[in-house]
């Protein structure tokens, strides 16, 4: 390490102007990153060829808040992230303060951050990755970077809504410092779109994953109907300079997605139609079947003490019932208007019914069969068909408990008013 201030400028930068500080919070080095900042407090200062300082990168590490991994190396990552945080923040604040003291001009909040050339201060870049708790951390320090804007005129709340950062967003919601909030949330960019606009509009780059067209349609039809209900009262959308509203963005850059979504949703309840019709046809036949035949005095069946006989009615009506329920709700899915506003919630809230009782019928099924099977067996044969019942349920069961983390993730896009993004890790 180099041992004065003079060194340290001049000696831990690379070609472009970054510092090691830069380095070790852009590659992750938490550890190494703070023992820089202890040592060398000067580096905090630093901004690279660009503009950038280390506040910058580290405004560009939504990761570090990632879930997905095991719940003690998050906390450590969490953990130095927020100290690093906090150092870059409280010193800037320092700084801020001193600039403020010996300045004859009434200094602007923030200038502390505008000395060098980037595009964007850290607090946009941390509303564009979705870093909220530096979000909150700056503006703790530093109300006025409510106002910050980008060389694009794009302000926090235009920029949270225009990378869907939707928990960024809701955070700005329910921010009532220093500023009205009708101002921030009816300002433009340079080309007049409004956050609605934005909304409307697709995203550049998805670093998150729906694993379906339908879902995919869902997210963005409640994402822009969650912008459009959080305009303020008697606000009413403006035309951009293309001369085109947010409603008819919307129409006009998803209707490809929309056409996907029909086909898949219209293959999907095809096929699914056809083995509920399967079923159905099983459980009935097997719902007037009575296995060893009934008593010709009483009519009652002769094993209907027994606990398979049991077993054997319950699941034989169940899955008959489950079946023609899901045969009619795909049948629903087929005959549907299939417009953006049903995308919304009743499409998938009745593909997930659908597959629900579809899934119930088929596992009835198989009950049904087996309990019905092993009356018809002798006492020696039964322990040969014990282990082949066994095989059968552990398979069906293994199969279902993987598709169970994705079944949740289903229910919760249906149910949250914006559905939580979905990553690499966590898609199907």
């Amino acid at each position: 390490m180099c041992d004065s201030t003079a060194q340290a400028q001049d000696y831990c930068r690379d070609t472009n102007g970054k510092t090691v500080l830069h380095s070790a919070i852009e590659f992750e080095h938490w550890d190494l990153a703070f023992q820089i900042i202890y040592r060398h407090e000067s580096l905090m200062d630093s901004v690279d060829n660009c503009g950038y300082s280390p506040l910058h990168v580290l405004a560009e590490k939504p990761t570090a808040f990632r879930s997905g991994i095991y719940l003690s190396f998050l906390d450590n990552i969490i953990y130095h992230f927020s100290r690093i945080m906090n150092k870059l923040v409280d010193h800037a604040k320092k700084h801020e303060s001193a600039m403020n003291q010996t300045s004859s001009s009434r200094c602007s909040a923030y200038g502390y951050f505008r000395r060098g050339q980037a595009e964007a201060t850290p607090i946009l870049l941390a509303a564009k990755n979705g870093v909220l708790k530096m979000v909150e951390k700056i503006l703790e320090a530093f109300p006025m970077t409510i106002l910050d804007a980008d060389s694009k005129e794009n302000c926090i709340a235009l920029i949270a809504v225009k990378n869907q950062q939707f928990h960024v967003y809701e955070f700005l919601l329910g921010y009532n410092h220093i500023v009205e909030r009708g101002f921030v949330f009816n300002v433009v960019d340079c080309k007049f779109n409004t956050a609605l606009h934005l909304a409307a509009m697709p995203h550049e780059y998805e670093s998150w994953l729906m694993p379906t067209s339908l879902l995919q349609l869902q997210w963005k039809v409640n994402w822009y109907e969650y912008v459009k209900n959080s305009m303020p009262r008697g606000w009413s959308p403006s035309e951009n300079d293309e001369g085109l509203c947010p409603d008819e963005i919307f129409t006009r850059t998803h209707g490809n997605l929309l056409d996907k979504s029909k086909k898949w949703l219209k293959s999907t309840g095809d096929s699914c139609s056809f083995v509920a019709a399967l079923v159905a046809t099983v459980a009935f036949a097997s719902s007037a079947t009575v296995p060893g035949g009934v008593n010709q005095d009483s009519g009652s069946p002769l094993f209907q003490h027994h606990l398979a006989f049991r077993l054997f009615a319950i699941s034989s009506l169940l899955s008959l019932c489950s079946s023609f329920t899901s045969l009619l709700i795909f049948f629903t899915l087929l005959t549907s208007k299939y417009q953006f506003k049903d995308f919304s919630r009743n499409l998938p809230l009745s593909l997930i019914l659908g597959l629900t009782s579809l899934f119930v019928s088929m596992v009835s099924m198989l009950v049904c069969f087996c309990s019905g099977h092993f009356r018809m067996l002798d006492h020696t044969l039964k322990y040969v068909a014990i282990p082949i019942y066994a095989l059968t349920f552990f398979a069906v069961t293994y199969f279902s408990l993987q598709k169970v983390p994705s079944f949740f993730v289903l229910l919760k896009t249906v149910f949250n008013r914006v559905p939580g993004r979905i990553y690499q890790k966590d898609s199907f």
